[in-house]
């Protein structure tokens, strides 16, 4: 059989629908009411003359808690707690900042420029020497690889690293071997010492930059050209 209800039961049914619509109108007139209120306050603090000072300071604490109040009441919970970043995050960031602030180039010792790139002798002379005390520490120019560490002719005993432009740096006459073939190194990084060994009338160093082609270039202008200006800084 057909089930009838009761008309008495769907007006009730329609009572409540509409009480409830009616309750959320309220709602949403009552929050619209104090954001208005919050304006409004705050615009008759910022138009308030100096002769109503004591009020306008009133006004203000009240437009101030209101404020609060409705930021609170819209803002998720997650943004009202406090923001901490991790510890892994400020290590990082000050990793970075370290990186970036080093040196990528320097002077691999502070020894005085005694001969430059050219023809020297009737041949090239193909690097730069820089003339110090035997023992005195040899730094990496930049950050590159060490390729080869060893007896060469006449060098005596040399140092190659692949640079981090792809350019050769060679480091001769050196005294001690301080870097191992595969070793990463940085600038600044010690990898020999300053001899008198090979082919040498006395201990100094001697730098050349090679192409990836293998073809030497002067170091003078492309060390410039790097922040690293040998002659004026030479002592």
């Amino acid at each position: 059989m057909p089930v009838t209800v009761p008309l008495s039961s769907r007006r009730g049914a329609t009572r409540t629908r509409r009480h409830r619509a009616a309750t959320r109108a309220v709602a949403v007139s009552a929050v619209v009411s104090a954001s208005l209120g919050v304006l409004a306050a705050a615009d008759q603090h910022s138009t308030t003359t100096s002769g109503h000072l004591t009020a306008g300071t009133l006004a203000s604490a009240d437009a101030d808690t209101a404020q609060q109040v409705a930021f609170t009441a819209f803002t998720p919970r997650e943004a009202q707690m406090p923001q901490i970043v991790p510890e892994t995050v400020v290590w990082e960031q000050n990793r970075f900042a370290v990186e970036a602030a080093r040196p990528k180039t320097v002077r691999p010792i502070a020894g005085i420029l005694t001969s430059t790139f050219g023809e020297r002798w009737g041949s090239l002379h193909a690097g730069l020497d820089l003339a110090d005390a035997i023992g005195t520490p040899i730094a990496a120019v930049t950050d590159g690889v060490v390729i080869e560490a060893g007896p060469a002719s006449g060098f005596g005993m040399w140092v190659r690293v692949q640079q981090d432009d792809g350019t050769i740096g060679i480091y001769g006459h050196v005294n001690d071997i301080l870097a191992t073939v595969g070793q990463q190194v940085r600038a600044g990084d010690i990898i020999a010492t300053v001899g008198n060994r090979g082919f040498s009338t006395g201990p100094h160093l001697h730098y050349e930059v090679h192409l990836p082609g293998g073809q030497p270039i002067d170091p003078l202008p492309w060390l410039a050209g790097r922040g690293v200006d040998i002659l004026r800084n030479t002592p």
